[in-house]
């Protein structure tokens, strides 16, 4: 019912190689929940760890633009989305990437478009459930690992980020979760999820 496969990407943009030498660059390091400083002139790479990048409604509501890990840039100069805000989901390392710099990483910023589009695309798919499964596979190809039922996304995502994502509420989230788990597209082993992969125990 659920497929895995996404849309193919053969831009090679999108493996995330940089040209600048990190170990030359100004590092930071944020704890889990931290918000990196919102700094116009410089960008920032991920080394290690995953952030999000949001935005909140005129009535408070989270709208998260995005989801970025080791390899990916981030900064305020990417976007003119107002308010804006990069959030740490892990504990987090970064390199400071100055403005003389920005054009040696050509290939993170056209991965970080490639990103956004995808994002936005899954976005608007409907039924909601499939929007949900296509977000997940998103996930799971990003941050994932393979293990031995299927795929592990290897990071800690709660039903309210998805939610806040996806354009929908919580509890939608987790009725379809549970349905998912049910029609066993996937398992919920310690806070984390995996994608069932096609064929890997005999089933889709």
């Amino acid at each position: 019912m659920y497929s895995t496969n996404r849309p193919a990407n053969n831009n090679s943009f999108s493996q995330n190689t940089t040209n600048t030498n990190s170990s030359s660059l100004p590092q930071r390091l944020f704890t889990r929940r931290e918000v990196i400083p919102p700094r116009n002139d410089v960008l920032w790479r991920i080394e290690r760890g995953a952030v999000r990048t949001l935005t909140w409604s005129e009535d408070g509501a989270f709208i998260t633009l995005g989801y970025w890990g080791p390899g990916d840039l981030v900064g305020y100069p990417l976007s003119r989305v107002k308010p804006y805000q990069i959030e740490c989901l892990t504990s987090v390392e970064v390199s400071v990437l100055p403005p003389q710099m920005w054009h040696q990483d050509v290939e993170a910023l056209v991965s970080h478009i490639q990103q956004s589009e995808e994002l936005l695309s899954i976005v608007h798919r409907k039924p909601i459930s499939l929007r949900l499964w296509q977000f997940l596979v998103w996930l799971s190809e990003k941050f994932g690992r393979e293990v031995e039922q299927g795929k592990l996304i290897d990071l800690n995502v709660t039903h309210q980020e998805m939610a806040e994502v996806l354009n929908t509420t919580r509890v939608t989230v987790t009725r379809l979760l549970q349905q998912f788990e049910d029609e066993q597209a996937l398992v919920r082993h310690k806070r984390r999820i995996i994608i069932r992969l096609p064929n890997k125990d005999g089933r889709k």
